[in-house]
Order: C-alpha cells, then sequence, then structure tokens
C-alpha cells in the first residue's frame, strides 16, 4: 500500500529512476563481443540474462514483463542509458490501469516517443540496434503536466467540527456521571483513610480511594484478574461513554471502523502490574504474570479497548504527567478535525494509590499530611494548605464530527472548540513564578478557539492544593481573565484529588456537566455560555 501511495502520481519518474539503480550493473559497461558466431551466441545470452533479471524485479512488484521481438525499455541513468532487452507489460498493474486514463495510451507520455506503449516494432528495432551499437538516444521522460498540477493541489475541505457525544467516569463519587456530578454540587468529599493496603508507617494515609468498583459485564473475567486497575478503569469508563453516546452494536454496524479511533493515556501506567513482577521475580522468573510487560505500558489499555470495540483507527496513548488527558483530548479532537477519525474515545486512567505510588510522592514532599481530617485535606488556594491528595480512577469523553453526529441523531453536550499546549521550561516540578507557561497557554488556547476572554464565564482549575502551584495559576488567570465580573473558578481535587493523568478527562466531564447546567438554568435564547477546562 505504502508503494501504491507513494507511486501514483509519480508513476513515470519512480518507473524509470528504479529500473535504473536496478539494473545499472548489466548494462551501459559491457565488454565488446565479436560479430562472429561466438559473438552473436554470446550476445543472446547476454540479452536474456537481461531479460530475467528485468522479468524478477517486476515481478517483485507485482508486474509482468514480456519479450516483444524488436522493441525495448530504456531508463535513464547518470551516466547514460540502461538497456533491458525487454519489453515492460504494465497491463496488469492497477496503477497502470488507474492511471493510464490520464496519459492516454502512452504510459510514459510523448516525450519516450517509440519506448512508450503503442512502440511500432520497426522503429523500436532500430533503437535497439542504435543502443546495442553504443549510439544511445536521450530520452526526456517528463510526467503529464496536469498530473504534476493534481499532485501539488492541496484538496480543499470544509472546515470539520468535532462535539462531545459521550462520557464515562470511573471515580471515588461514582461511576455514573450524573452521579458524579451530584456529588461534586453536594459538596461531599470523597477523601478518605486508605484502605488497600496497611499504610500505618507513612506519613500520609489517606486517598481519593475507590472504595467499591465492579469489572462485570465489563471487562471479561480472565483479564479482570490478570489487569492493572488503571486499564480496568480505563475499560469501563471507555465502555460508558460508547454507551451514553447511544452506540449500541447495531448502530455501530454502520460506523466505518476505520475511522474510529482511541487515545485515552495514563500519567503512571500498571505500576501494580510492574510491582508484582518485580516481587515474583525476586522468587524466580517462572513466577512472573506472562502479561505484565504488556499490562504495564501505558498504550495497552487503548490497545484492549479497541480490540474490544473492533475500532482499526488511530490507536495510542499520550504520557504527559497530570496534564495527560488533556494531551490526549486535544489529539483526538486533532484526528477528526483532520478527517483521519469520525470518532474518538479520549482520556485518562490512573491507579496509584499503592504502596510504591504513595511513597514515592511522601518521597517528593509533595502530600498533604492531614490525617486527622482527610475530608478537609485537600484545599486550594487556602492559605493553610500543604500538599495536594492522591486520587485514582478514569475519565472518557467521546468525541465525534458534528455531521457524523447529526447523522445518527445524536445528543450532543458540547464542542470542542480548540486547545494549546505550552512549557514552563522553568523547573522539573516548580512553576515558573509569573506563571508564564500557563499564561501563554491560556492565551493560545482562546486564540486557537476563537474565544473571546469576555464571554468565558467558568474555568475548572488545575490547583492541586500545593503552596506554589496554586499561587502561580492564580496570577496568570487573573492576568487573562481579571477583568470579567462574571467568571467563576473552582477547582474538583477539593472533593476527589488529584487523579494525575486521569485529572483532565474527570475535570472535563465536570466542566461540561457545568455548561449544561448553565445552559438548562437560562433561556435556550440567552447567549452561548463558554466554559473552558484550564489544565496545565
Amino acid at each position: 500500500m505504502a508503494f501504491s501511495t507513494a507511486a501514483s502520481p509519480l508513476c513515470t519518474w519512480l518507473i524509470a529512476a528504479c529500473l535504473s539503480s536496478s539494473v545499472a550493473g548489466l548494462s551501459g559497461n559491457d565488454a565488446p563481443v565479436s560479430s562472429g558466431p561466438l559473438g552473436r551466441r554470446l550476445r543472446r545470452r547476454v540479452a536474456r540474462s537481461k531479460q530475467l533479471a528485468a522479468e524478477s524485479w517486476f515481478s517483485s512488484f507485482g508486474m509482468q514483463s514480456a519479450s516483444l521481438s524488436g522493441q525495448s525499455l530504456v531508463a535513464f541513468c547518470g551516466s547514460g542509458l540502461s538497456e533491458l532487452g525487454t519489453f515492460c507489460n504494465l497491463e496488469g498493474c492497477e496503477e497502470y490501469n488507474n492511471m493510464k486514463p490520464l496519459f492516454g495510451d502512452g504510459f510514459f507520455g510523448e516525450g519516450l516517443g517509440g519506448f512508450g506503449f503503442g512502440t511500432k516494432p520497426a522503429r523500436a528495432g532500430r533503437r535497439l540496434r542504435r543502443a546495442a551499437a553504443g549510439k544511445a538516444t536521450a530520452v526526456a521522460v517528463q510526467p503529464a503536466k496536469e498530473s504534476e498540477q493534481k499532485k501539488n493541489k492541496k484538496t480543499a475541505t470544509k472546515q470539520r467540527r468535532v462535539v462531545v457525544t459521550g462520557m464515562g467516569v470511573v471515580s471515588c463519587h461514582g461511576h455514573d456521571k450524573d452521579m458524579f456530578y451530584e456529588n461534586l454540587l453536594a459538596g461531599k468529599s470523597g477523601i478518605s483513610e486508605i484502605e488497600r493496603f496497611d499504610c500505618k508507617d507513612f506519613p500520609t494515609r489517606f486517598a481519593g480511594e475507590i472504595k467499591s468498583f465492579s469489572t462485570d459485564g465489563w471487562v471479561a473475567g480472565k483479564f479482570a484478574r490478570r489487569m492493572d486497575k488503571f486499564m480496568l478503569y480505563l475499560l469501563t469508563a471507555g465502555k460508558k461513554a460508547v454507551m451514553d453516546a447511544g452506540i449500541t452494536e447495531e448502530v455501530m454496524k454502520d460506523f466505518d471502523k476505520s475511522k474510529c479511533g482511541v487515545l485515552i493515556g495514563s500519567a503512571m501506567g500498571g505500576m501494580q502490574v510492574f510491582h508484582d513482577a518485580i516481587e515474583a521475580l525476586s522468587i524466580s522468573y517462572r513466577k512472573m504474570n506472562p502479561f505484565c510487560v504488556p499490562f504495564a505500558t501505558t498504550n495497552m489499555g487503548s490497545a484492549m479497548l479497541a480490540m474490544d470495540l473492533g475500532w482499526m483507527g488511530p490507536n495510542y496513548s499520550i504520557s504527559t504527567a497530570c496534564a495527560t488527558s488533556n494531551f490526549c483530548i486535544i489529539s483526538a479532537a486533532n484526528h477528526i478535525i483532520r478527517g483521519e477519525a469520525d470518532v474518538m474515545l479520549s482520556g485518562g486512567s490512573d491507579a496509584a494509590i499503592i504502596p510504591i505510588g504513595l511513597g514515592g510522592f511522601v518521597a517528593c514532599r509533595a502530600l498533604s499530611q492531614r490525617n486527622d481530617d482527610p475530608t478537609k485535606a485537600s484545599r486550594p488556594w487556602d492559605k493553610n494548605r500543604d500538599g495536594f491528595v492522591m486520587g485514582e480512577g478514569a475519565g472518557v469523553l467521546l468525541l465525534e464530527e458534528l455531521d457524523h453526529a447529526k447523522a445518527r441523531g445524536a445528543e450532543i453536550y458540547a464542542e470542542f472548540l480548540g486547545g494549546s499546549v505550552t512549557c514552563d521550561a522553568y523547573h522539573m516540578t516548580e512553576p515558573h513564578p509569573d506563571g508564564a507557561g500557563v499564561l501563554l497557554c491560556i492565551e493560545k488556547a482562546l486564540a486557537q478557539s476563537g474565544v473571546n476572554r469576555a464571554d468565558v464565564n467558568y474555568v475548572n482549575a488545575h490547583a492541586t492544593s500545593t503552596k506554589a502551584g496554586d499561587l502561580q495559576e492564580y496570577k496568570a488567570l487573573m492576568k487573562s481573565f481579571g477583568g470579567n465580573p462574571e467568571l467563576k473558578v473552582n477547582s474538583t481535587k477539593s472533593m476527589v484529588g488529584h487523579l494525575l493523568g486521569a485529572a483532565g478527562g474527570v475535570e472535563a466531564i465536570a466542566t461540561i456537566q457545568v455548561s449544561i447546567a448553565l445552559l438548562e438554568a437560562k433561556s435556550r435564547t440567552a447567549r452561548l455560555h463558554r466554559c473552558v477546562l484550564i489544565f496545565c
């Protein structure tokens, strides 16, 4: 396929170039032979060798060559002409048959004269004799002008719009998008003491841990027993997003599966699976889970979900720490905008509340140690904040091309207008003192999406409850939106903790739910409310 795609617009040049390099050793510098009987037999043997070599070369591309009396094909070579004692029959070549209407009867155009299709045997024979005698005729191989113009002309396409038609969530606040949102509105905290393992020796002993979770009906039993929790959360949230979008098996039969993709990332990947493999290895490699390597990688969740759904479009993962979900959502939307996909599942998933995950963040001195009051430990912008609180779960959006969604009568929750990615280029964990990277990201996102900053009335901020991060983000928000009296800012991490790579996906769902609520509270004729998810 790759060869066909590359060869189609440049077939004339490609054939000439390939022939010259492939058979350069067979022509141009042959030693002279005598004109006697022995010389004639030798010439026939050389010609037959050339014919066999040419047939072998063409067969590698699915072409056929046939010897015709008095005819030859000459390919231009840097040092002269390389002669093949055979005529190329491309009638069986799909590329030639597709391009024949463009070039007419002569495959190489008129520039090659008698060496194209329809060559008269007598003229071809004279040229063959001249070439054999060292009197080569220069041949100019030029593609048709019309073909060149078509190749360089970019196809005009209609701007494709991207909408959200499905949402799936797994969190400590519930595994249903409506329950999740209702708990947020009620100000309920999902943060509590860790029960999954004994953490009495850790300075932090609480997190936004998921206490109750079942894969029944979502993940096959044999995989549920072997997979890391981040993959189980991902598969469940992804399939819930598909179901929420009204995509049943019957509906999916009408989809072009090659244009349906999955791009769900993870910051930490299969930490538990990898940790278990290391412990098993301390006994013997024979004790290791044979799936430990693939199930530890961040991309395997997207791959498994695509296999379950039969989706053959773009499929990979992005791992960019806390910004993972946002990178995935932006990239997935761009696949749809460029026409590479019609439907994309995107978001993030993480499950790092295990001893090695908790211990690593404790060692970084990044976590709150408010063990006496876990529900109030995550307190973005509060003067007494002392670090973030770990969370876990998954948030997945089903993005769809607008016309594709309308054609199947899908309910549209929101429209993706644009996004941006930047880098502080300052420190591994500390933000820029002036919030420069955050401000640049916001400004570029507004410009790329065409949104007026005065129309933005809600920001779901990153705000992890750390001393440095919250302050610098606040500075950036005030510089960008400070003159907007309607602006409202909050951080849902105060109730569910920091879900790491899944944070952007879960918070995108919360933001969309706010947008829907605002529209329902206002008249349908009121001005459009634009809700922006800020995550840096």
